[in-house]
């Protein structure tokens, strides 16, 4: 009998932790959700805007050096005309020194969330991340103790528990 109230007792406190960790989290889940609802379409324009800049670097830098003033990985030079060197998304002039680009970005409140989605340890509120990443773990853990284990609903709740492990093992090795 002891036991049975102890475990009701605790039962209650994950639910009371679960519960108001759950409304003060709010916020930051749904930025979460639809940050990384977005990220899957990084490759993409969806929600892009292009923005038109105009740098000036030195004149007559070589293929290998542009990519490096440019601040751009992976510049490859599709072609040269003259002095005008086109690649992915722009234009260099070697005379001038002038670079025009067309780059596609998110608008600023998407691209903060997208970037906090990605934050690194590096980063000045990694702790927040880290915070909220260890807040779901004790969601996922807390979920199993909201109920008594000699109920039909957490009996029930084991089955859909598998069956989410099993999809997650599919997703995680199908490709």
């Amino acid at each position: 009998m002891a036991n049975t109230a102890k475990q009701r007792q605790t039962s209650n406190a994950f639910r009371v932790i679960h519960r108001y960790l759950g409304f003060f989290l709010v916020g930051i889940m749904a930025v979460y959700a639809t940050s990384g609802i977005i990220m899957i379409f990084r490759d993409t324009d969806f929600l892009k805007e292009e923005e038109h800049i105009t740098k000036q670097i030195k004149p007559w830098a070589s293929d290998q050096e542009l990519g490096q003033l440019l601040g751009m990985r992976q510049l490859n030079v599709e072609k040269t005309e003259g002095d005008l060197v086109y690649f992915r998304n722009g234009t260099y002039n070697r005379s001038t020194g002038e670079a025009q680009i067309t780059i596609k970005e998110l608008p600023e409140v998407l691209n903060k969330m997208t970037q906090l989605h990605k934050a690194r340890s590096a980063d000045p509120l990694f702790f927040l991340n880290l915070f909220f990443g260890i807040s779901l773990l004790f969601f996922v853990i807390s979920a199993f103790w909201m109920f008594m284990p000699s109920t039909p609903v957490f009996k029930k709740g084991m089955y859909f528990t598998l069956g989410g492990i099993v999809l997650t093992l599919i997703l995680l090795f199908l490709k």
